[in-house]
C-alpha cells in the first residue's frame, strides 16, 4: 500500500538529517495519513479512504465527500478518487431517472 493521500495526492518526501557537526544522512518525511470512513449521502454508505489530515480538512471545507468529488475537476483528482466520483455520478443519474 503506497503512502499517498487519495484526495490531495501528497506522498513521501526525502531530505537530510543534519547533526550538530553538520553531518548529513538521508531521511524520509512521511505524510500524516489516516484511514477514514467518510459518509457518502448519494450512496448512503461509508467509503473507506486513506487520506492525509489536510485532505480531511479539504473535504470538510467543501461540504463533505460528495460535494468535494463532484465539484473538483477530474484532472485534479487521484485515480482512486476518480473511481469513487464515477460511482457517485452513476448513483446520482440513477436517482434522477427514477
Amino acid at each position: 500500500m503506497s503512502r499517498r493521500c487519495q484526495v490531495t495526492g501528497k506522498g513521501v518526501l526525502t531530505g537530510n538529517n543534519v547533526s550538530h557537526a553538520n553531518n548529513r544522512s538521508r531521511r524520509r518525511f512521511l505524510p500524516n495519513l489516516q484511514e477514514a470512513s467518510l459518509l457518502s449521502e448519494i450512496l448512503s454508505a461509508p467509503i473507506r479512504m486513506r487520506v492525509s489530515t489536510q485532505g480531511l480538512r479539504t473535504i470538510e471545507h467543501n461540504g463533505g465527500l460528495d460535494a468535494f468529488l463532484l465539484g473538483t475537476p477530474n484532472r485534479k483528482l487521484t485515480p482512486e478518487a476518480l473511481v469513487i466520483k464515477r460511482r457517485l455520478q452513476r448513483a446520482q443519474a440513477k436517482r434522477q431517472a427514477a
